[in-house]
């Protein structure tokens, strides 16, 4: 698309479709905002597209092909685009577009993901647009994002901005479950952000009460299992010396020492799925389990699998420690276990991340947009972005606003396109020529 010349902005600006005009934006801003509304169409054209070519995280091929369609598009902006196989982990792999500027400007890296939680199986499969709204797989988490960068991208490029920048937009095929063991699979995503100054993460706008929220942390996602085993028997022996307690007891006590001792702020866990019996054990998939026995026979196994979430690594880290001590206090003649899952780190609340939620809000007091607060983090989950929030200040939630995610029915508010895109590329503008 050619420049649009100040007489279009005007033309623009008079319908509505720029920022007010008591909004400070320079000649070259309120040229990517009048970018972002002239394309908003061609924007919506896109994710129909992506949302129609099925990408569950499972789904490799259907991965690859999106990743086909992002390919022509970041090229036409200037980037260069390479495909990171993720074979090793049984992944589509990931899709990273770069492009270099001056050495001496900040170093900026977009996250987005692919895939998504509806395999190829789903019911859901179709983007079905109505009005200002539309359903579809994965059509705010996070095909949406996608587009937003794009969008933003664009607009950069018709107003001049993007010229000389330096900026990575790394584009995950796993998100929604990432490839183990995550050394392999987040590599090259922990290798950007050692790159970068900056990252922003482009999964779904939060919003509260009717107002945009800024994301300066993500909490953690933590798996967890418990296993105990105990002497079988006939339950008449029950809590005897000889028998003890029992592994159902065993476990019972597990649990309600760690909803009695673990509660601090910031933290919830959860038990998702828990059994008991003769026999008892987890489908491979982990997902179900199965269990029999007798009301008459002390059972010698008990299992329970669950999860917790945290703020910072620190307090991982003493979570994890607390739930070991509480197991490993074992009731009479029964053991216990517990291991956990390689989960999500959380992205902690830093200086750096709100200095940036700053310079966003002097974005949306320029475009005539209210403040975005910050949000609580109990209010948003794990994320890519977190794997790499220790290497580079960051904000989340720069993506489309919706409904339902992970579910039958998931919305995108399509309007959210327009001011998220307008938001994304006067801030990171502004980033890029303030070192120059």
């Amino acid at each position: 698309m050619k420049r649009l010349g100040i007489a279009a902005i005007l033309a623009l600006s008079a319908i509505g479709l720029v920022a007010p005009a008591h909004a400070q934006l320079s000649h070259a801003e309120q040229q990517m905002s009048a970018t972002v509304e002239a394309e908003y169409e061609r924007s919506v054209a896109l994710l129909e597209r992506l949302t129609n070519q099925n990408s569950g995280t499972r789904n490799i091929e259907g991965n690859r092909a999106v990743m086909a369609m992002l390919q022509p598009e970041f090229e036409a902006l200037g980037f260069t685009v390479e495909l990171i196989p993720q074979d090793e982990v049984e992944r589509a792999g990931h899709f990273f577009a770069r492009r270099e500027g001056a050495a001496n400007d900040k170093r900026i890296l977009l996250i987005a993901h692919t895939d998504t939680v509806f395999e190829a199986d789903s019911d859901f499969q179709t983007f079905v647009r109505d009005g200002d709204r539309a359903t579809g797989p994965g059509i705010y988490d996070d095909k949406g994002g996608i587009v937003i960068i794009l969008s933003a991208l664009r607009a950069m490029h018709d107003a001049g901005t993007l010229e000389g920048a330096n900026i990575v937009v790394a584009i995950t095929g796993d998100e929604e479950d990432f490839g183990e063991p995550g050394s392999i699979s987040r590599a090259d995503l922990l290798a950007a952000a050692e790159w970068a100054d900056i990252a922003f993460d482009f999964e779904s706008l939060s919003i509260q009460d009717g107002r945009d929220m800024g994301v300066v942390a993500r909490r953690s996602s933590n798996a967890w299992t418990v296993r105990t085993t105990g002497n079988e028997g006939h339950s008449s022996g029950i809590f005897s010396e000889h028998m003890g307690d029992g592994a159902a007891f065993e476990l019972a006590r597990i649990i309600h020492r760690f909803r009695t001792e673990l509660p601090e702020p910031s933290l919830t866990f959860n038990v998702g799925l828990m059994a008991s019996g003769q026999s008892a054990a987890f489908a491979e998939d982990l997902l179900s389990l199965s269990a029999s026995g007798k009301t008459n026979i002390i059972p010698p196994v008990a299992i329970a699998r669950g999860d917790f979430r945290t703020l910072t690594p620190e307090q991982t880290a003493r979570v994890r420690e607390r739930m070991e001590a509480i197991v490993a206090g074992n009731a009479p003649g029964t053991t216990a276990t517990i291991s956990f899952d390689e989960g999500y780190p959380p992205m902690a609340p830093t200086d750096g991340n709100r200095a940036l939620l700053a310079r966003l809000n002097e974005v949306n007091r320029d475009l005539g947009l209210e403040p975005q607060e910050e949000l609580d983090p109990m209010r948003r989950g794990a994320g890519d972005i977190s794997f790499i929030a220790h290497l580079a200040d960051g904000l989340a939630g720069l993506g489309p606003s919706g409904e339902r995610a992970h579910a039958p029915g998931e919305t995108i508010h399509l309007d959210s396109i327009r001011r998220q895109a307008q938001r994304a590329a006067i801030l990171i503008s502004r980033l890029v020529a303030e070192d120059r």
